[in-house]
């Protein structure tokens, strides 16, 4: 019996993370490890992290317009 073989398309994703008043660069960095581990075990690859301070999170985007144009501009395959 001959086996089919599944050509699967390797998954990538970004990791974006922000430094508030309540969480250090370490502290931020330390949660992004372990978040590309997580990827890792589930067979996602991280090819990117963006960081950026900001006192809390933007509502509507998470973080400022300028990181969500790095964000979209390093990312143009992902639907808007």
């Amino acid at each position: 019996m001959i086996e089919k073989k599944k050509l699967q398309q390797e998954q990538k994703t970004v990791l974006v993370g922000l430094v508030t008043a309540e969480q250090t660069e370490q502290q931020l960095n330390e949660y992004l490890d372990e978040l590309a581990f997580l990827a890792a075990t589930a067979g996602v690859v991280a090819v990117k992290r963006f960081t950026q301070k900001l006192a809390h999170p933007d509502s509507r985007t998470f973080v400022g317009k300028g990181k969500l144009e790095e964000i979209k501009n390093m990312c143009p395959n992902i639907a808007t």
